[in-house]
């Protein structure tokens, strides 16, 4: 590790964080209402669905809402990639996907997964990357900032039952938050060497006499929605270690920027709805900190290089740079990293599966942990004020009196949802594991053995039910087996998460908010953080640790002793 390295790291981070302050008072202005520089637009789609923005919703129809205009966007997808080989703009001429591919591939998108069992140049066509990937990469964004608006409504309010209307808010994050930042990130992109072309594919001549096909595309807008939304899904297979989707370092910089800029603004809108910005900050102070704890372990473990190549005289000074781009470096490996699985983004500058055992860890225990650290957009922030009502429950616990958060009593039946919510992840990632690898049908898709095979089929259903999107490496997916669970896990982490999320809004905000006194349990200070912190490590700690133990833990110790499987 060098001072230079971290002097990339934090400029990275604090111009995210510079642009994340006026974000997150930009997005609750545009939460209440109070943007209106698109209103004639707003006006005319509210017209056509017959939606009355004014009207709310209580918990339940704000979820049914939001289900529902994700069951359309499932089927529609699902028919244009099922479609896609007899239908236009399809200059590369790709067949249509197979049922098990298109359903696996339509319900990663849909909950904001974007997790790829197919390479993007050679399986989509322009318009699936179009009209299918890129328009959901929108709308399944949009669904998640909109619910946690919702959330952070419960604990402004006191006795109501609405939490806001859907339909307002899903307009909203759309028109005034994505749509906006997309088109300028895009033409970022686009003037500095992605390509953003209705072109077909060139095949060219290489150095030894052979024919290369280089794919192209309308790619940079798409690759802007997927940092922004935190989507991850690639419009070229290797996504950014592709030259064309991660052409430099200040692309990269850029993306990192769009993947962590929206969750960590979502903190500080939550405080402003709130009616206590400080709320918003000890999140915020969380999530940041748990990054850079992550981006230095990362940077470390690489930065040590392979004990085992350095005992074939292999100089150990460049790190461990398997799998990774030299024009990026190792510093902003391990920032996209920690930021890519840490913010369910899912997009990769490097091979999971290439990293050392503890580095590759690192980004697997980052979703284990709930992807919360920042988390996606939106689905970090209502994932984050799960683990604030079980620490205050804990600090209730200590010092024997009933918890508040923000001036809401927290009872037997939040606790319960909370609690609830939590252990669908543990669920869905060590059941699906835990079947797979000894089912030979799906056994057979593990490329390597011992502890770092484990490690792949572990991370794929990590990444899946955490909504994450990366891939370890090593893996066949495309197989009816991993399509199907990998698309079961990914349903059961968005939306059988966030409907014990939504009740919890709705009993909330239906309780009077009580003043703040001098019994209150402060949770806004260090004190708080520091709790929340330790829930959230513990909590982790103790659903996961068994089974990285066995996988990269395991091989870690295996590579000290100088044995490879």
């Amino acid at each position: 590790m060098t001072l230079l390295g971290w002097a990339q790291i934090a400029l990275v981070l604090a111009l995210t964080m510079a642009a994340a302050v006026p974000l997150g008072r930009y997005i609750a202005a545009v939460a209440g209402g109070r943007v209106t520089w698109l209103r004639p637009i707003e006006a005319v789609l509210y017209r056509a669905g017959g939606v009355d923005p004014r009207r709310g919703q209580d918990w339940k129809g704000y979820a049914l809402a939001m289900l529902a205009v994700n069951a359309v966007g499932f089927l529609l997808l699902f028919g244009i990639l099922r479609l896609q080989g007899v239908l236009p703009l399809n200059p590369a001429g790709v067949s249509s996907m197979s049922s098990w591919l298109a359903f696996n591939t339509a319900v990663s998108f849909v909950t904001n997964t974007n997790w790829q069992a197919y390479s993007g140049e050679v399986a989509a066509s322009y318009l699936s990357q179009m009209a299918g990937l890129a328009v959901q990469n929108f709308l399944s964004a949009s669904t998640g900032i909109a619910l946690a608006l919702a959330v952070s409504r419960a604990f402004a309010r006191g006795g109501v039952q609405e939490l806001g209307n859907f339909w307002a808010d899903f307009t909203r994050v759309t028109l005034y938050v994505l749509l906006p930042l997309s088109a300028v990130l895009g033409l970022a992109f686009v003037a500095l060497g992605i390509p953003q072309t209705f072109a077909g594919y060139v095949t060219t001549t290489t150095l030894e006499g052979a024919e290369q096909t280089i794919p192209l595309g309308p790619a940079a807008f798409q690759i802007a929605i997927k940092h922004l939304g935190t989507n991850g899904g690639g419009f070229f297979g290797v996504n950014a270690l592709h030259p064309f989707e991660g052409p430099n370092a200040i692309v990269t910089a850029l993306q990192i920027w769009g993947q962590a800029v929206i969750p960590f603004a979502l903190c500080l809108t939550f405080g402003r709805i709130a009616g206590d910005i400080r709320q918003g900050r000890a999140l915020l102070a969380v999530m940041v900190g748990f990054v850079v704890v992550a981006t230095a372990a990362i940077y470390a473990s690489e930065a040590a290089g392979n004990p085992l190549l350095t005992a074939l005289g292999v100089d150990p000074a460049m790190g461990n740079m398997e799998g990774k781009d030299l024009r990026f470096g190792l510093p902003l490996v391990a920032l996209f990293t920690a930021t890519t699985t840490g913010a369910s983004c899912g997009a990769v500058n490097a091979m999971f599966d290439s990293f050392l055992p503890l580095g590759g860890m690192v980004p697997m225990f980052l979703i284990q942990l709930g992807e919360v650290l920042p988390g996606g957009v939106g689905s970090g922030l209502y994932g984050m004020l799960v683990f604030a009502l079980l620490a205050v429950f804990v600090a209730g616990l200590m010092v024997g009196r009933t918890p508040e958060y923000l001036g809401k009593k927290v009872q037997a039946r939040e606790i319960k949802l909370a609690m609830l919510a939590v252990l669908i992840l543990p669920t869905a990632i060590l059941g699906f594991t835990a079947v797979s690898v000894v089912l030979p049908m799906a056994a057979s898709s593990i490329q390597d053995g011992g502890p770092h095979g484990l490690s792949e089929m572990l991370y794929a259903y990590t990444s899946a039910a955490g909504n994450n999107g990366s891939a370890f490496g090593g893996l066949t997916s495309d197989t009816p087996w991993m399509n199907v669970t990998l698309g079961i896990a990914m349903l059961l982490g968005r939306f059988a998460y966030v409907i014990p999320v939504m009740a919890i809004a709705g009993a909330l905000a239906a309780k009077a908010k009580a003043p703040e006194s001098a019994g209150s349990f402060p949770t806004h200070g260090p004190l708080f953080a520091g709790l929340l912190a330790g829930v959230i490590l513990i909590l982790g700690g103790l659903q996961f640790l068994p089974s990285l133990s066995l996988g990269p833990i395991a091989e870690h110790f295996t590579m000290l002793a100088g044995k490879t499987f």
